[in-house]
């Protein structure tokens, strides 16, 4: 007990020893949050219809028993939804806390949202500053005249639990299993439920064939015998013989005494943990409310955002994985250094509800600049005719990659490599100089120097044969041949390559190997892949080399010049700016998928989301300091904007779902 509060009061003092309490005037993200993010209520306020958002909060907060709304006009709660919102989470080994605060336009309207939101019976906390309230045992919610914050705190204090002890309850479950005392059977009740039982196992009967007979043996017995056969029992009319080493009424004492101690020290850590959340958020409460509430965020949460983003936010990954591997690797040859240099960077994220599309823009960055310079580096724009001849009109999408592949080397031996005083730089150097020797990085990168290309031109459907299984009244399996349709992707992968002879050595000894000839073989220039299960997706595909171009395909046509429209080679002119790139159009990626869905409910789901499926494009650059991703999604429907968009798509998916969940009608 005593290891357990010092240990409780570690992890406190360590996940709040930081915070700026002595500034209280000015509200600031804790500087050791993993993500922050921003929600510009001003432009998102006005892309909501309420009018069509409020009834599917409804349907989703609804209590099931009686049917009815949590609250009736969600618009209306006392948030004021026009001003920006302020989200934040930390962690370290025992706390992970997220933080939201919002401004309130009604404070008495919002009293009483969280008394409808709240268990019954929990009450308010009333501080000098503020009131608050727990909805839950990890959800905490306080509030003044104008503001309110809610958090979620998680608390998993260590436990050490030793194998010993883990025997012990075991043994002691089991013993209490096997002598407790029987009361008189209800043996008409037990073949009701056996047979309930059974029905429930027909479901996946070929794995249940044995608990079905061991079922239907049971019932028999029921019927003749009014009791279960003993569990030792070979046939039937075998003598039941009595249990030996029966334990004493002591024992049986002893051992529920065990249980309701173990039940209590449960009970107990629940009380306590929650105890430790409630605190935790008191703390953070008192120091959100000692300030003046106006949220001010340091400059490396805010760099890269957009003012006109709907939606701002920021990942720290030094910050959300460092800790995790502190402990394990801090010490292991100062590998640390590669871990800490691996996570020390961040990205930033800005999200726009077009009209017609969604934007999101990404921005990544790595602390240390000489590794950020790799990156940059790393990303060459630049374009393969032979590659991107492979797009045609028809092809559904595609993925271009142009990178430097000799720049991988070097953020590698950056990141083993940083001025941390771990006492392993001399050794972590020694190592970084041996693999830079054993290494001929020259000669790797020709085998890949960093161009390629993966374009999915259709899916199509092939029919293939399987086994199933039938079985007959008394439970006999039966083989069954049946037919069914699979989605087979017709594709390409190519890349560049200046070591034509590496590859053809690889493709001719797959050939050639006695383990894998019966799966490969040469025809001229190709390498054939036969796969004799002929259930799976790619059961067949080829390889070849040519002209300076590794191919993987699933059709020999792939490989041919396609007719390219206006619209693609605008695509292709834009890869000699970007070094990353893609399209693909979801609307028949979704068509092409219908064979692989055999139920109603999930066909009309398909079907509501192919409807209004539209394309997606993605494209990175080198800006700057920085690395940027653009994807746009297109939407084809008729909601208000985007955002409303995937608000109608998650309500007819909803309404789909509980459609299917209502008993059927008599």
């Amino acid at each position: 007990m005593k290891h357990t509060i010092l240990f409780r009061l570690q992890a406190f003092i360590l996940f709040f020893g930081s915070l700026p309490f002595l500034n209280a005037q000015q509200l600031t993200v804790p500087s050791d949050a993993f993500f922050y993010m921003e929600i510009n209520g001003a432009q998102l306020n006005q892309k909501i219809s309420w009018e069509k958002f409020n009834p599917i909060l409804q349907e989703i907060t609804q209590d099931k028993k009686n049917k009815k709304p949590s609250w009736n006009d969600f618009s209306k709660n006392g948030i004021k939804y026009d001003a920006k919102q302020y989200h934040y989470a930390r962690k370290n080994d025992s706390v992970t806390m997220y933080t939201a605060h919002f401004m309130l336009d009604n404070r008495e309207r919002f009293l009483e949202f969280v008394h409808a939101t709240k268990k019954t019976g929990l009450e308010v906390s009333k501080k000098k500053n503020y009131s608050y309230v727990d909805l839950n045992d990890d959800l905490f919610v306080a509030w003044n005249d104008t503001h309110a914050v809610l958090t979620r705190i998680t608390y998993t204090p260590y436990v050490k639990m030793e194998a010993d002890s883990v025997e012990a309850a075991e043994t002691v479950t089991d013993s209490t299993a096997t002598v407790m005392p029987e009361e008189e059977l209800d043996y008409k009740a037990e073949i009701t439920y056996l047979k309930e039982e059974i029905g429930y196992l027909k479901d996946n009967i070929r794995d249940n064939q044995e608990a079905i007979a061991e079922h239907e043996k049971n019932i028999k017995y029921l019927e003749k015998n009014h009791k279960y056969p003993p569990a030792d029992e070979k046939s039937e009319g075998q003598e039941i013989e009595p249990l030996e080493n029966m334990p004493s009424e002591e024992e049986l004492k002893a051992t529920e005494e065990e249980d309701l101690r173990y039940q209590k020290e449960m009970d107990s850590m629940n009380v306590s943990n929650f105890k430790m959340a409630r605190k935790l958020a008191e703390i953070e409460f008192d120091r959100v409310f000692a300030t003046s509430l106006e949220m001010k965020a340091q400059e490396k949460f805010v760099k890269f955002r957009n003012a006109d983003a709907d939606v701002y936010a920021f990942t720290d990954y030094g910050n959300l994985f460092g800790q995790s591997t502190n402990n394990i690797l801090s010490k292991a040859f100062g590998f640390d250094m590669f871990i800490k240099n691996f996570y020390d960077s961040h990205t930033a994220y800005n999200l726009y509800f077009d009209k017609d599309r969604v934007r999101l823009s990404s921005s990544y960055q790595h602390q240390n600049p000489e590794l950020q310079k790799s990156f940059s580096e790393l990303y060459q724009p630049g374009r393969n005719k032979k590659l991107t001849s492979l797009i045609g009109d028809k092809s559904i999408g595609y993925y271009s990659v142009n990178v430097n592949g000799m720049k991988y080397f070097d953020i590698i031996y950056s990141m083993m490599n940083s001025n941390s005083n771990s006492g392993y730089e001399k050794e972590m150097k020694l190592l970084t100089e041996t693999i830079k020797i054993a290494l001929d990085e020259e000669a790797i990168n020709k085998i890949a120097p960093g161009s390629g290309i993966f374009v999915l031109n259709e899916l199509t459907t092939r029919t293939v044969d399987y086994t199933d299984y039938d079985y007959d009244d008394a439970f006999n399996e039966k083989e069954v041949k049946k037919k069914k349709d699979i989605v087979v992707p017709n594709f390409v992968f190519a890349f560049a390559t200046e070591n034509e002879g590496f590859w053809n050595r690889l493709f001719d000894v797959m050939a050639t190997s006695k383990d894998l000839k019966e799966k490969f073989r040469k025809e001229g220039d190709y390498y054939f892949f036969k796969d004799k299960d002929d259930q799976s997706y790619l059961n067949e595909f080829f390889f070849t080399v040519k002209d300076g171009v590794v191919y993987l395909s699933s059709s020999k046509e792939n490989l041919q010049a396609k007719n390219q429209s206006a619209t693609v080679k605008k695509d292709i002119k834009n890869m000699r700016r970007f070094p990353l790139s893609g399209r693909l159009d979801l609307q028949r990626l979704m068509a092409s998928l219908g064979s692989e869905v055999t139920t109603v409910k999930d066909r009309k789901m398909l079907d509501a989301v192919k409807k209004n499926a539209g394309e997606m494009h993605m494209k990175t650059q080198t800006k700057g300091d920085r690395i940027q991703t653009d994807i746009e999604y297109e939407i084809k429907n008729t909601s208000e904007n985007s955002l409303m968009y995937f608000f109608d798509l998650f309500d007819d998916l909803y309404k789909i779902s509980e459609e299917a969940n209502q008993p059927p009608v008599l």
